[in-house]
């Protein structure tokens, strides 16, 4: 039996639904399990079969923690959901390896491109794709937005119209990027949930229209089928060191169907349950191609213009000790 493990599932319940779902239709005696530093506040680990409590990613004993509970309960797949923990898995993956165990991330090398916003941003005009200009600090344009080299979630994001809305900490800090602005009544925004396979070749590419964000998370979007799917397709066939599922961002104009490139997230984005829903299944695939040695072929018969509200719902437990 090989099971799989989510790590800092937080509140990804669909995420956690999903694998539950694909590997109970292709190994029914395999079980999903949560991993998190506060699993009794986490509502994915609720839902998932099992799940443990773990180190906090900067703790020196985390990935020893974490082999040893895979060890134990028989765990051979692990999936990652947040940023921070990408580069600890990359740096440490010989050694899970050494215990069969096989974290599905990208190689190091991609991870650290995609981490760092100028480097990812060099990445994109190396395939011939625009990026928004990036300022002096000395130097500038309004209306302008500023966001870290390194960040995620929006956190630290700021749109400056003029020179009443900075403050020190916008010039004092070197992490703080200073970039030509893609006004939202110009440019729709995108984020596209693309697979690639061992052969880090392209598998499925599935553009979300992000009509409305929260926490950097998309709260409501739509699959098209558009001009990017092509243009992604062409870019971005194939990326050296490319595994799973990674999600891209775009600004496409809407009038000239320009596209400029934001950045790349190489995991499971918080709005893929859209794609997964409709038709882009990529924890199937997953499975297919970790745990049972198949290959996967490229996949275009998604559902397009399949719109997703969301909403909060409650996972209750009862008689908690949190």
């Amino acid at each position: 039996m090989s099971n799989i493990l989510i790590t800092s599932v937080g509140r990804r319940v669909s995420l956690i639904k999903a694998f539950q779902i694909e590997l109970s239709t292709l190994m029914p005696k395999g079980l999903i399990y949560a991993a998190d530093a506060k699993p009794k506040l986490s509502a994915a680990c609720k839902i998932a079969d099992h799940y443990f409590k773990v180190p906090r990613l900067d703790s020196p004993s985390y990935i020893d923690k974490l082999i040893q509970k895979c060890n134990s309960n028989d765990i051979r797949l692990i999936i990652p959901t947040i940023d921070t923990e990408l580069l600890l898995l990359a740096k440490n993956k010989e050694k899970l390896l050494s215990h069969n165990i096989e974290p599905v991330i990208s190689s190091l090398d991609l991870i650290k491109k995609c981490r760092d916003k100028r480097l990812i941003h060099t990445f994109f005009k190396q395939r011939n794709i625009a990026t928004a200009l990036e300022y002096s600090k000395n130097d500038y344009k309004f209306p302008l937005f500023i966001k870290p080299v390194g960040g995620s979630r929006s956190v630290d994001n700021f749109v400056i119209k003029s020179e009443n809305d900075f403050i020190d900490a916008h010039f004092e800090n070197n992490d703080l990027m200073f970039l030509e602005y893609l006004d939202h009544d110009i440019f729709e925004e995108y984020t596209c949930d693309i697979y690639y396979g061992h052969d880090s070749k392209i598998k499925c590419i599935v553009p979300r229209k992000r009509i409305e964000v929260r926490d950097g998370e998309v709260k409501k979007g739509k699959t098209e089928k558009n001009i990017l799917v092509k243009f992604i397709k062409e870019k971005l066939s194939f990326v050296e060191g490319a595994r799973g599922c990674l999600t891209a961002q775009f600004f496409k104009n809407k009038e000239s169907n320009d596209i400029y490139g934001i950045e790349i997230n190489p995991r499971f984005g918080g709005g893929y349950p859209l794609s997964y829903e409709a038709g882009a299944n990529y924890p199937k695939w997953i499975i297919k191609e970790y745990l049972l040695n198949k290959t996967i072929k490229y996949f275009n018969n998604w559902e397009d213009n399949l719109l997703m509200l969301r909403y909060d719902k409650e996972v209750l437990v009862k008689n908690s000790d949190a």
